[in-house]
C-alpha cells in the first residue's frame, strides 16, 4: 500500500515538473543594437512614374550640396511654374536681391537677368539665360498674392447710394507669399528654396478696390523683401561653408 502511494507521489511530482518546464519563460533580452530599426535601403515606391532612372536619383542624393567658389549668379524674376516672366520689371525685388548678394562677399558677381531675350519656355528657357549671361546659378524670384474684400461698418452709409462714392466702406485683405529659389544651371537641380509670407489689410471705396489691393501688393513686396534677403543669404553661407576641400573637388571632377 505504501508503495504504491510512493510512486504515485513520484509520478504525478514528475508531470508537474515537465508542465513547468513546458511554460518556462525565455529570458528578457535588453541588447539595443538587436532592437534597432534598420535603416531603409529599398525602395518602396518602385511604381511611380519618375524622369530619372534609380542610379541617377540615388546618385544625386549622394551627392554634397554646396556654392562653388567664385560662382556668378543671376537674378530672374519668373511667373508660374517657373517660366520667364514677360512683364515689364517694374518692381524693385530683383534688384534688392542683387544688392544683398553683392554686398555679402558670398559670389563673385551678382547680376539681373533680362527676360527679353528670345529664350524657350520653361527650364529650357531658364538655362539658356544662364548660359547668355555665364551664370552657373539663378536665383529665381516671384510674389504671389491672394485678395478678399469685405463691407467694414463704414459701408451702412451706403443707404445713401451717393456715399459709395467717397466712403471707404470696403475693407480690401491681402495675403502673400514672396518666394526665392536657387537653381544650379549646370546641374539642372535646386539647392533650396525660400519663402516670406505677408500680409495686410486696408479700407477703400467699392470703386477703389483693384487699386487698393495694387497698392497694398507693392507695399508689402517692399516690406518683405528684407526679410527675404536675409534667409537668402543665411542659405547661402550654410552652402559656403559646406563647400568641400580643393581635393575633394578634383576627386568630384575626375569622375
Amino acid at each position: 500500500m505504501v508503495r504504491h502511494v510512493l510512486v504515485s507521489l513520484v509520478l504525478t511530482t514528475s508531470g508537474c515538473a515537465a508542465m513547468k518546464a513546458e511554460v518556462a519563460l525565455q529570458p528578457l533580452s535588453f541588447d539595443s543594437a538587436s532592437s534597432a530599426p534598420k535603416a531603409l535601403v529599398e525602395n518602396h515606391f518602385a511604381r511611380d512614374r519618375s524622369a530619372i532612372g534609380e542610379a541617377e536619383l540615388r546618385e544625386i542624393l549622394a551627392s554634397p550640396v554646396f556654392l562653388e567658389e567664385h560662382a556668378r549668379v543671376g537674378v530672374l524674376p519668373v511667373a508660374v511654374r517657373y517660366e520667364v516672366d514677360e512683364e515689364v520689371p517694374v518692381e524693385a525685388a530683383p534688384a534688392v536681391l542683387v544688392e544683398a548678394l553683392e554686398g555679402s562677399g558670398l559670389v563673385e558677381l551678382a547680376t539681373e537677368v533680362s527676360s527679353e531675350w528670345p529664350t524657350e519656355r520653361g527650364v529650357p528657357g531658364l538655362r539658356e539665360l544662364a548660359a547668355r549671361y555665364r551664370t552657373e546659378y539663378l536665383l529665381l524670384y516671384r510674389h504671389r498674392f491672394i485678395d478678399a474684400a469685405r463691407p467694414n461698418l463704414a459701408a451702412l452709409s451706403y443707404l445713401t447710394l451717393i456715399a459709395a462714392l467717397f466712403v471707404p466702406g470696403t475693407t480690401v485683405e491681402s495675403a502673400g507669399v514672396l518666394e526665392a529659389t536657387l537653381f544650379d544651371t549646370k546641374t539642372g537641380t535646386i539647392l533650396f528654396t525660400v519663402n516670406e509670407r505677408v500680409r495686410a489689410e486696408a479700407v477703400s471705396t467699392p470703386a477703389g478696390v483693384g487699386r487698393a489691393s495694387e497698392l497694398q501688393h507693392r507695399a508689402l513686396v517692399k516690406e518683405g523683401m528684407k526679410r527675404l534677403s536675409d534667409q537668402v543669404l543665411l542659405r547661402m553661407r550654410r552652402l559656403v561653408a559646406a563647400r568641400p576641400g580643393e581635393e575633394s573637388v578634383r576627386a568630384s571632377a575626375a569622375r
